[in-house]
This record gives structure tokens, C-alpha cells and sequence, in this order.
């Protein structure tokens, strides 16, 4: 009887070794896998920021379908622009007190052009190409991307988003520890359901989780 207790024993002993060694072990390796994929992600995110930024720079609006954005990308080019101040002439105050008078005048000269796809991506079509797909190994999605207008008191602000849900980077970890990664809420961290960058509510080009995964600060 004795024996069949000392079994029994050892039996929870391991049982309880092996819980405890799993509740340890486990976290560990899902954070792993998670900064590996976060850190790809982001990645692709802040190139499809860049090619926003300069599609709102040159045509005063973001773009909300790759197709468009990646044409824009193999075609579009920066104005290379000088500013200088200088003095000229006020013809409208001589005109109407038949004196003269100089003013200060800010002028902007166009130097040249220079091609967006270099300036960003070194002409790395490949790169630009493919930055809408997530790239996660068993992943076979897109980024959801959206653009349009918001309303700041008389003025329509361009916005963008781009974003991925947290559950279709980590298809296959744990699902209890998804959705607790769901609900994480941290100024390090990635809060919410989604890796993304900008947004369709606040006038933002941040993104989320780039100070950490990223490595910038979360304030672009």
C-alpha cells in the first residue's frame, strides 16, 4: 500500500513539475514568436507609410487601393524646391498712394525632380511591390488599407490606415494567449486587436507598437 502511495505521489509530483514548467515555458516561447512576427510586420507598415506620406505630399490626398498606390510608386516624382526670401516691389500700394513700397516675399524655386520609388525604396520594385502582403510564413492575406477625408472644424483633413489583425499574425499560437494579447493596453506595447499604422478617426501617420517592434518612437 505503501508502494501505491509513493507511486501516486511521484506520479503528481511530475504532473505538477510538468504544469508549472509549461506555465513558464510556454509564454516565453509565444513572446518569442511574436516579436519575431510583430517586428516583420511593422516592417511592411512603415513602407506603406512612406509611399502614403509621399502620395499625400505630391497629390494633397492619401490612396486607399495598393493597385493605385504601387503606379503612383513607379511613376511619381518629388519636386526639388529651394525657398528663399527677397524684396520686390508693392505694385498695388503704388498704385493707390502713387508711392513706392518694398515688401518681403517668401519664393519657392523648383530646382529639379527626383523619382519617389529611388527616394524611398532605392528602386527596389520588389520591396514596394510586395509590402501589402502580410509577411508571416502560412499567412496567404493582405494589409486592409482605407483612406479618405475627415472634418477638422471647416477643414477636410487626408487620413490613411493600414492594419492586421493580431489573431491573423498569430494564426496558429495559443488562442487563450491571443485573446489575452487582445487585450493588452500598454505605452510599449501594441494595444487592441490590431498592428496598425495611422487612422481613419484621428489625423495620425503613428503606429502602433513601431517604438517597440520598430524601432522608432511612437510619435510620427
Amino acid at each position: 500500500m505503501r508502494f501505491v502511495i509513493q507511486i501516486f505521489l511521484w506520479i503528481v509530483i511530475i504532473g505538477l513539475a510538468y504544469l508549472t514548467f509549461n506555465a513558464v515555458y510556454e509564454p516565453i516561447q509565444f513572446n518569442k514568436v511574436k516579436e519575431i512576427r510583430y517586428t516583420k510586420v511593422i516592417k511592411n507598415l512603415k513602407d506603406i507609410r512612406a509611399a502614403e506620406i509621399a502620395h499625400q505630399e505630391v497629390t494633397g490626398e492619401f490612396q486607399g487601393d495598393f493597385d493605385k498606390l504601387i503606379k503612383f510608386l513607379d511613376t511619381a516624382q518629388f519636386a526639388i524646391t529651394q525657398r528663399r526670401d527677397t524684396v520686390v516691389m508693392d505694385e498695388e500700394y503704388r498704385k493707390t498712394y502713387g508711392v513706392d513700397k518694398n515688401i518681403e516675399k517668401v519664393v519657392i524655386d523648383t530646382l529639379g525632380f527626383a523619382s519617389v520609388k529611388d527616394s524611398l525604396f532605392g528602386g527596389d520594385r520588389e520591396r514596394y511591390e510586395n509590402m501589402r502582403f502580410i509577411p508571416i510564413k502560412g499567412v496567404d492575406k493582405e494589409f486592409d488599407l482605407d483612406a479618405g477625408f475627415i472634418k477638422k472644424g471647416e477643414n477636410k483633413i487626408p487620413v490613411f490606415e493600414a492594419k492586421v489583425a493580431k489573431s491573423v499574425v498569430l494564426f496558429d499560437q495559443d488562442k487563450t494567449m491571443v485573446l489575452q494579447e487582445n487585450e493588452i493596453q500598454s505605452v510599449d506595447d501594441v494595444n487592441g486587436r490590431y498592428i496598425s499604422v495611422g487612422s481613419m478617426t484621428e489625423v495620425t501617420t503613428s503606429g502602433n507598437g513601431f517604438d517597440k517592434y520598430g524601432g522608432e518612437k511612437n510619435n510620427q
